[in-house]
């Protein structure tokens, strides 16, 4: 319990001092008893100063950057999440900087041995000095012996003891996040312990490499047969919790245009591509990278675009491919009650709304985007306008498709960089248009008809018991018994528990010290 309040108390005076509690008052204007916390938690320390015509959404990302990284992720986070901290401080967090001092590659080759194991280890050749280094994990190259031929790879290794260190600090951020909104009412909106529980999800995944390397497999899978994208090979034999290798990319980044126009590569080609192949994964295999950023492309001699860190992944199911494509091609052809039909077909709107009025509403958001020059117009940004229309009539968040709103934005703004005259209608078209028709194909029709009979005649000898389970919870409703609109995950609620637990004990040992500093004085 102490160990959990001095690391609270840690991270109180890392805010502070750091100016992340400053930068959010100019944001957000906290009450006055927060920022005398703060100052109190200060004292004898210096607080740093930042350059005044930094916006504060800048200051912050330098704040957080230097408090190391638990603040990183939790910056990356919440950039993530504009309907908590608003559109623009979310986009100064996509400026944030996820980098750190390298650690010592004796170290690295440490870990490396006690995770593949002696024989391994030894068909391991020349390790490279680190050549990134970023706030989970660092990246060495090498040379290793596979199927009888050495092959040059990337190692990506995690910091030592980083899930320890960030896990103690999640707690106390846990806890005071908690204190926070247990302590402000205004606060309880923001929903600040699900942020940090979320937050502990989605990372100590990203800390386990072998769902990185198993993201990888599965795009290299389904994008094999694609001329123009290659995505590395893994090297399981070489991949565990802690390490990941796969095979070196030898290319340019995507930002150096110049370079690559040296090669002989048509950067408008190249831009063309990058949407297509994005839109591929999306609609057609609904399993797509969600960090393609200029960092994390390359583009080989052949005019290839080769991904790297597969840390963030996006998914859509059938349903929500589906959804996208209509939209998309409904849009594209200008067809606003088409794409209100869509909508209300996939009960994503509710039912008793008007179709004529929600029609209009899309139209308003259409029509001034195709009146724009072919420079300004943005797949990416007509989703984002579509998801602020479509809360106004109730429909619910879908968080896939904000994933790939958010990765679209930047895919096209890489691809416009390349080539800033880039069409993305007419380059998105073709994509749409295929995949739609197969879709709506007689064959896809007649497999759908099949697999759906199936699965019923699969359940058949199942279907007494799944009618009493029904019969049951129906009672258990009709008892009030049985909640369904709860949201809160089972895990959450454990962790709400033990919070309360730990709050208990700590007003417990505070009046027990109080009392023996009584009788003893």
């Amino acid at each position: 319990m102490f160990s959990r309040f001095f690391q609270l108390f840690k991270i109180a005076r890392k805010l502070s001092t750091s100016g992340a509690i400053d930068t959010i008052n100019d944001i957000y204007n906290l009450p006055i008893i927060v920022n005398i916390f703060f100052n109190i938690i200060s004292l004898g320390s210096s607080k740093k100063n930042f350059n005044e015509k930094k916006k504060p959404g800048e200051k912050l990302c330098v704040a957080l950057e230097e408090m190391g990284t638990t603040f990183i992720k939790l910056g990356q986070f919440l950039a993530t999440r504009p309907d908590i901290i608003g559109e623009e401080t979310a986009k100064n967090l996509e400026k944030l900087q996820d980098k750190l001092p390298a650690f010592d590659t004796y170290e690295a080759k440490k870990i490396i041995k006690k995770e593949v194991g002696d024989n391994q280890f030894q068909k391991i050749m020349e390790l490279s000095e680190p050549i990134a280094a970023a706030s989970i994990a660092q990246v060495h190259i090498a040379k290793i012996q596979d199927e009888n031929q050495n092959k040059e790879v990337a190692i990506k290794i995690l910091r030592p003891n980083i899930e320890k260190l960030f896990n103690e600090e999640l707690d106390a951020l846990m806890l005071f996040a908690y204190i926070i909104e247990n302590t402000l009412s205004k606060a309880k909106r923001l929903k600040l312990v699900e942020v940090v529980h979320l937050l502990r999800e989605i990372t100590n995944i990203e800390m386990d490499l072998r769902f990185e390397a198993a993201a990888a497999n599965e795009l290299y899978e389904n994008t094999k047969n694609d001329r123009g994208f290659n995505v590395p090979k893994i090297y399981w034999n070489y991949t565990s919790k802690k390490i990941l290798t796969l095979d070196r990319v030898e290319g340019i980044s995507i930002r150096e245009h110049e370079k690559i126009k040296e090669l002989g590569i048509d950067l408008k080609r190249l831009a063309e591509n990058l949407i297509q192949h994005f839109l591929k994964q999306a609609v057609r295999d609904g399993f797509f990278h969600g960090d393609m950023h200029q960092g994390n492309l390359f583009v080989d001699e052949k005019g290839n675009i080769i991904p790297v860190d597969f840390g963030i992944m996006g998914r859509l199911d059938k349903n929500n491919r589906k959804f996208l494509a209509e939209i998309l091609y409904g849009f594209i052809q200008r067809d606003y009650s088409k794409v209100a039909d869509v909508h209300f077909q996939a009960g994503l709107v509710p039912q008793d709304a008007s179709k004529e009025e929600f029609a209009q509403a899309l139209r308003s958001v259409g029509e001034p985007i195709f009146g724009q020059s072919i420079k300004d117009i943005s797949g990416g940004n007509l989703l984002a306008q579509l998801f602020e229309i479509t809360e106004k009539f109730n429909m619910p968040t879908q968080t896939p498709l904000l994933i790939l709103q958010k990765t679209m934005v930047v895919v096209e703004g890489v691809a416009r960089k390349l080539y800033p005259e880039t069409n993305i209608w007419e380059v998105s078209r073709p994509v749409l248009e295929n995949w739609l028709k197969e879709i709506k194909s007689p064959k896809s029709t007649l497999d759908t008809a099949i697999n759906t009979s199936s699965e019923i005649i699969k359940r058949i000898p199942d279907f007494p018991e799944i009618m009493d389970k029904a019969n049951y919870a129906l009672q258990l409703m009709a008892e009030g018994k049985l909640n369904l609109g709860s949201g809160n995950s089972r895990k959450l609620e454990i962790e709400q528990m033990k919070l309360k637990n730990f709050r208990n004990n700590l007003i417990i040992s505070f009046l027990s010290i109080v009392i023996i500093a009584l009788l003893v004085f």
